[in-house]
């Protein structure tokens, strides 16, 4: 199980910058230029919509370009840093992302470093829409939870008013190029994600981030570098036409919007809302804010309407949006809008916050769930992984009797000396193994894995609230564990096995006492036993996988889509032991919770070693 709210990240700062001064409704037409009657009749109908009444452009009275994209990231991050008290060389990593940066390359992150300094740092530029701020702050995150970055900075930026202006509209453009001349504008939001919480205010702990491409079931939706069709084809992008200007007169190097298909994508977000609402990931009662972006208060109406008309209670106070004073920025708008609340006091500890982007390009959703802490409470659940293999030395964690880590430690060596014994095991040990036990290890293995994502959901459902971390962890990989068994199945046919055998094939008596613990277990309220569970079956992971899988492979001459499962379990399994160790760390476990995983440990590690020891007996 990957326990992924093991170790916490933390947003300790914003900061945002709007190049210029704000730009009225009435001034549009004279910055951006070349407004004819039509073009004129479309713009007081679309602004009359989306309900933006002011925005900024990095452009001057001229229409002149006077800000780089790569700058105005700069200044966010320079607001965000200053907020915190760092500088950029406190950064480990920067993430960026925004629709087009200044250059076709490099990468956009590379000259927002060249441009704020500081010292090495990991890079990542999200490419995409509105979304891609949120794939960028994903990314942050895990890093962070993963324990291999402390500080990391997060900015989207855009610059759309280079789209907009009247020379690109020299052949009138059509109805789908008007709409987003009217909407988008210019601007930058920068979040900082750490591994611990600032000490002097409130942080928002990041509970979970989920982002999601429908792309596969809708067409492209805003797009720029084709025509006005929105099915690209080869020999018809941009790229083909010969030259820039070619693709220019071609009206290929418009912004489009196919605005027809804006309550499809109002459809698909609420969908996408609702299946996060029925994994446990989302209570509408208990949201204490909703920060959405979306272009236009048409788009907004729509999910107010859908909603009510399934009977959520919803209370629109609590939806805050900055779009009629800030406009529509793109991937900087979800963090120009925490910005402002961030720096306005909006958030209180132990409230509650939804970040919620939709992205028209070809149908992208991101959500955050944030929580807000205050420092003293912060400092107590933020904790550090430490660095260890299942039998290293750890800081005594007080129990009932002793060390919780001492006590597991002694489950290991005790369940060490009962895999040792295992004939399948000796064998593998002593340069022995044969291909009838591989088959036999991976036919008993499968039916007690494909038992996994079932006993971990039904643990997630019976987390409450005072255990959310673990119950969305639990959630997220169930889906996982579902995987598991397939990977099984596919090293058991690629060594001669028969798939429709290993389907329909039956637990051994071990497996089927393991299974079946397990379902009671999560069955429990609060069953925070189970990560005793987690200990053993992950320190298997960690510890033997990899190990086992070389074995099998030197020994057997099979390949490496012969031993998948072992050898991915080896890797993965790394990430998720140090976070249940971080967990384990953690105040949360106190001395009744402590006796309840070392409890479940021992249970575990037996039935386990059982179903080893029981191969073949049904």
């Amino acid at each position: 199980m990957g326990l992924n709210g093991g170790m916490n990240a933390f947003i300790t700062a914003a900061g945002a910058y709007l190049p210029g001064d704000p730009v009225g409704n009435d001034e549009i037409a004279a910055r951006l230029g070349g407004v004819d009657d039509r073009g004129d009749r479309l713009r007081r109908r679309i602004l009359a919509a989306n309900g933006i009444a002011k925005r900024h452009y990095a452009l001057d009275e001229r229409g002149r370009t006077t800000e780089l994209n790569e700058e105005l990231a700069a200044n966010a991050l320079g607001s965000m840093l200053d907020d915190r008290g760092l500088t950029a060389a406190d950064l480990d990593m920067l993430a960026t992302a925004t629709t087009q940066g200044d250059l076709l390359v490099p990468g956009f992150a590379s000259m927002v470093h060249g441009r704020i300094g500081g010292g090495p740092m990991q890079l990542l530029s999200a490419a995409g829409v509105c979304a891609s701020g949120l794939a960028a702050l994903d990314a942050a995150v895990a890093k962070v939870r993963l324990g291999d970055k402390r500080t990391v900075a997060v900015v989207g930026s855009e610059l759309s008013s280079r789209w907009l202006r009247a020379s690109r509209f020299t052949g009138g453009g059509d109805t789908d190029a008007h709409f987003l001349r009217w909407m988008l504008s210019d601007g930058a939001g920068s979040v900082l994600v750490e591994s611990r919480p600032r000490p002097d205010r409130p942080s928002l702990r990041v509970d979970w981030v989920r982002t999601v491409s429908l792309a596969h079931e809708h067409e492209v939706c805003m797009r720029a570098g084709m025509g006005a069709d929105n099915s690209p084809a080869a020999g018809r992008t941009w790229q083909d036409m010969g030259s820039a200007a070619a693709a220019e007169q071609a009206g290929m190097m418009l912004l489009r919007q196919d605005t027809s298909a804006l309550g499809a994508l109002a459809e698909a977000g609420l969908k996408e809302f609702s299946s996060l609402a029925q994994l446990g990931l989302i209570d509408l009662k208990r949201l204490d804010h909703v920060l959405c972006h979306y272009s236009t208060n048409a788009f907004r109406d729509i999910v107010f309407d859908q909603l009510a008309s399934t009977g959520a209670q919803i209370d629109t106070g609590r939806w805050f949006s900055n779009l009629e004073t800030k406009g529509n920025t793109g991937a900087a708008s979800i963090f120009i809008a925490l910005e402002e609340c961030w720096r306005t006091g909006r958030f209180e500890p132990g409230q509650t916050v939804l970040l919620a982007v939709p992205e028209s390009g070809r149908f992208s959703f991101g959500f955050a769930h944030l929580t807000c802490v205050a420092p003293e409470a912060a400092e107590s659940v933020s904790v550090q992984v430490p660095e260890r293999a299942p039998a290293a030395v750890h800081e005594p964690v007080p129990t009932s009797d002793g060390n919780v880590f001492a006590r597991l430690d002694a489950v290991w060596e005790d369940f060490e000396r009962r895999l040792d014994a295992v004939p399948v095991m000796r064998r593998l040990a002593d340069g022995e193994s044969t291909l009838e036990d591989y088959l036999r290890l991976l036919f008993n293995l499968r039916q007690q894995v494909a038992d996994g994502a079932r006993w971990i959901s039904r643990a997630a459902s019976n987390f409450s609230v005072d255990f959310f971390d673990l119950r969305s962890a639990a959630i997220g990989h169930a889906a996982e564990e579902h995987r598991d068994f397939m990977m099984i199945e596919r090293d058991y046919a690629a060594c001669g096995g028969s798939i429709e055998a290993i389907r329909n094939g039956r637990k051994n008596i071990g497996s089927e006492a393991l299974s079946a613990y397990m379902f009671h277990t999560a069955s429990r309220a609060d069953p925070v036993g189970l990560l005793g569970a987690m200990f053993i079956i992950e320190g298997l992971g960690t510890g033997k996988a990899s190990g086992w899988a070389a074995q099998f492979k030197e020994q057997l001459g099979l390949r490496d889509d012969q031993v998948s499962f072992l050898a991915y379990h080896g890797e993965a399994d790394d990430d998720h032991f140090a976070k249940l160790q971080a967990i384990l760390a953690s105040p949360r476990v106190d001395a009744a919770a402590a006796d309840a995983i070392v409890s479940t440990a021992k249970v575990v590690a037996r039935l386990y070693a059982l179903q080893l020891e029981e191969l073949d007996n049904v």
